[in-house]
């Protein structure tokens, strides 16, 4: 029996909570450490799960000797530089995503965790999900025949408030990284990277994307249309299409329940497929398995991936007039 990896979580919001659940499913894994800018919230919540250390900094963290992997679950613009001093310290590092605020950003972060050899990952839950890999499995197997293209949809409904991190500049707010990593991680895992992006969508008075819709394309004619809105209750369902039937992600497609196989001139094939816990646990999983066999990387969620996931969102900003930047002041 091999020791469960020791993890760290920096940053202590909404996700960082239902992540902290999950690792009770996980008996490979262990929360030992906790880090935020508040002493405070980092006690409350390293009590609420039970961490056996609360780091009043994230420096704090990188220091923690007993620290082998790292969550990162701050607002986007801060993943850089906390991983990067993840990195730097040797440990492993699971980043929320979208992975960073920029495609730069990301490159350097894929680029530092390669010359050190230390694992790195987008923390892109979705491709862990049962219902998903099953879905791999069967494109791999050719259930559907030639892919033909990918549709998806992904909102939300909230109104414009800048404070909000949704909306706000400063935290990478937007539809785009928010959720359109979501659609456009899943057609890239399916149909690779596009060689086009075209995007519509609506600007919020402090000019961040309320809204977009992108159309990607491939030189064979194979395609994903790709919706997300800040201002839309969408079902949240994926579709994709093959020259022989199709496969369904029933609502929410990001952490389905279900996957549904549709084949020409047959009943649909409806399977149950939950996740173990509330979804998180899969990619603590992966991330244990690849550390204690001496991966840098995962083969389900690469770099490369994740690369091309945020050069696609860096295009479709750049076509509305939308840019990020990472946050600079972030003390590690």
């Amino acid at each position: 029996m091999m020791a469960p990896t020791r993890w760290g979580i920096a940053g202590l919001g909404r996700i960082a909570t239902l992540v902290a659940g999950d690792f009770a499913h996980v008996p490979e894994a262990e929360l030992v450490a906790v880090a935020s800018r508040s002493p405070r919230r980092a006690e409350d919540f390293a009590g609420c799960h039970g961490a056996r250390r609360a780091h009043g900094s994230y420096g704090e963290l990188m220091a923690d000797p007993e620290v082998d992997a790292v969550y990162i679950a701050t607002p986007h613009p801060q993943h850089h530089a906390i991983a990067l001093a993840a990195i730097r310290a040797g440990k492993a590092v699971l980043v929320e995503k979208a992975f960073t605020a920029t495609l730069a950003g990301a490159e350097e972060i894929v680029a530092e965790a390669r010359a050190r050899r230390v694992f790195a990952m987008e923390a892109m839950w979705t491709r862990f999900q049962p219902a998903v890999v099953r879905a791999r499995e069967l494109l791999a197997e050719g259930a559907i025949g030639s892919l033909v293209s990918v549709q998806a949809e992904l909102g939300i409904a909230r109104d414009f408030d800048p404070s909000d991190r949704l909306f706000a500049r400063e935290l990478g707010g937007g539809a785009l990284l928010d959720l359109g990593c979501y659609v456009v991680s899943l057609a890239q895992m399916v149909l690779g990277t596009p060689p086009t992006v075209s995007v519509v969508g609506a600007l919020e008075p402090n000019g961040v994307e309320g809204a977009a819709t992108l159309l990607l394309g491939w030189e064979d004619g194979r395609s994903a249309t790709l919706t997300t809105s800040l201002h839309s209750p969408m079902p949240g369902s994926a579709r994709i299409f093959g020259s022989e039937g199709w496969l369904e992600l029933p609502p929410r497609f990001h952490h389905p329940r279900r996957l549904v196989f549709h084949r020409d001139g047959a009943e649909p094939e409806d399977m149950s497929l939950p996740p173990l816990g509330s979804g998180y646990s899969h990619e603590l999983i992966e991330v244990g398995e690849c550390v204690r066999a001496g991966e840098t990387e995962s083969k389900v969620m690469p770099l490369d991936d994740t690369l091309a996931v945020m050069s696609v969102l860096e295009q479709a900003g750049t076509q509305l007039g939308v840019s990020w930047s990472e946050d600079a002041s972030v003390e590690v």
